[in-house]
């Protein structure tokens, strides 16, 4: 598949089937989490793969709106960056996201990018300490989103070319 293909299929999946991701393809993930470029190639992020259901019932929570979709994943990536380390790591970490996204979609699985960054879990806990409490993470880093990914369980029509908004296209000037 060429990219353009690629970019064309990669829709965001909310439904996916009970069907585990085979070992080797979340190796596949992992090795391109780890290949996503960084600033000053830094490295400054972290991935938390998660498969186990209870976990994903409890992350499916981190949420108001928007995050149920967790539980009915087999997996679950928790993109994590360290603030204190790079200023870049917002940045950072939305290339890995989507990197990840993208190797899904290239695998045959669907995915969607669950926002934590700025979310609230409820009226007095933001989203990013609910999931750092959860999983344990260090309180000096940051976690920016969750990939949900497992096999579609819903189709959708891959972006049609002629539906391009030409005009948000400039050249040489606004």
């Amino acid at each position: 598949m060429d990219f353009i293909e690629l970019l064309r299929k990669r829709l965001s999946i909310r439904k996916f089937t009970h069907q585990k991701v085979e070992k080797e393809k979340v190796e596949e993930l992992i090795k391109a989490a780890l290949m996503s470029p960084t600033g000053k190639s830094k490295n400054h992020w972290d991935f938390i793969f998660v498969e186990a259901p209870e976990t994903l019932e409890k992350l499916s929570q981190c949420k108001l709106h928007s995050s149920k979709l967790i539980a009915g994943a087999p997996l679950a990536v928790v993109v994590v960056g360290d603030p204190q380390q790079s200023d870049t790591w917002v940045e950072d970490c939305s290339i890995a996201s989507i990197i990840l996204q993208l190797e899904a979609e290239a695998l045959g699985l669907g995915s969607c990018w669950v926002q934590v960054r700025n979310r609230e879990h409820n009226e007095t806990v933001m989203s990013d300490a609910f999931v750092k409490d959860l999983l344990v993470i260090p309180s000096e880093k940051a976690v920016l989103s969750v990939i949900a990914i497992g096999y579609p369980d819903q189709t959708k029509d891959p972006v049609d070319i002629s539906t391009l908004m030409m005009e948000k296209i400039h050249r040489e000037k606004f």
